[in-house]
């Protein structure tokens, strides 16, 4: 298989070696790559009116080892270029008349399975290891990917007292609250399709200063990844119109008590201090026992 091809190039290139039933799988996924890319081989085998095993020969007449293999690189291929309004579209073909509740956990369920067998161990504890030494931690993570920095910033900054989340404004004012960015610090940057170009900016700007780069990213095509010193992938999902982020929480929240275990005394220390605080100024509901 031709590489450093997606699955449409792939098919035009191949077009002239198809059989008639394969011709038609190829043009229903030229023109519905969309819809292409979220359906079964059998349902694919139906609208296209052909057999279940013709679709999974056409997978392996382009290279991949399956039906399955090739819908990934298909939804790899079109996860940052479908629009919310197209995001609609493909999650009523997805999940159909199925109950909304169970479709949902389901795909949040593999998200994390895939991203537990994906996660790179030693760059899992280089990422803890570059944390632990720096001397300012810069965290970056805009559009729907805030949510998941202000989280992170939340727990390292009852862990650290240098920590800042750069916040989710205008270009320039990021680039002014990292002013002082240099080699001896990291900075996390977080981002998931559809990328936001104001957070591969700013983790381009913080690379070319000289920080250590830590990047919490969906796979290796993401334009995170080739500025990056330690990338750790997360699975996202595409949901109707919002983004899954189930399972790149669930790696922010190892890597939060990684880096929390390898302070231990400091960690005990803190939260013994934030007691007391939350106790004299019954910052949480008291119950009686």
């Amino acid at each position: 298989m031709e590489m450093d091809k997606d699955v449409v190039s792939l098919i035009e290139s191949r077009m002239r070696e198809f059989s008639k039933g394969q011709i038609r799988i190829a043009k229903y996924i030229q023109e519905n790559y969309d819809k292409a890319a979220f359906m079964t081989a059998a349902r694919l085998g139906e609208v296209t009116n052909v057999s279940e095993s013709t679709v999974v020969r056409f997978a392996s007449e382009l290279g991949y080892e399956g039906f399955p293999e090739m819908r990934r690189a298909l939804q790899e291929m079109i996860r940052s270029r479908l629009t919310s309004v197209q995001r609609i579209e493909v999650a009523k073909s997805v999940i159909g008349t199925k109950d909304t509740l169970q479709a949902i956990i389901h795909s949040d369920m593999d998200k994390m399975r895939m991203t537990l067998d994906a996660v790179d161990r030693d760059s899992f504890n280089e990422a803890v290891a570059r944390i632990l030494c720096a001397r300012r931690i810069y965290i970056v993570g805009t559009r729907t990917a805030a949510a998941l920095s202000m989280f992170m910033g939340y727990y390292f900054n009852l862990l650290f007292d240098n920590v800042k989340v750069l916040g989710d404004s205008m270009s320039a004012e990021i680039f002014e609250q990292m002013l002082r960015i240099s080699s001896e610090d990291v900075l996390i940057g977080i981002s998931f399709p559809r990328y936001s170009k104001r957070s591969v900016r700013t983790v381009r700007y913080a690379r070319d200063i000289g920080a250590s780069i830590i990047c919490i990213t969906d796979a290796p095509t993401s334009p995170l990844a080739p500025l990056a010193d330690v990338c750790l992938y997360a699975k996202s999902d595409m949901v109707s119109f919002l983004d899954s982020l189930v399972a790149p929480l669930s790696l922010i929240n190892a890597l939060i008590v990684a880096v929390g275990t390898e302070t231990n005394e400091k960690l005990s220390a803190t939260f013994s201090d934030l007691e007391r605080v939350w106790t004299e100024y019954e910052v949480y509901e008291k119950f009686d026992n």
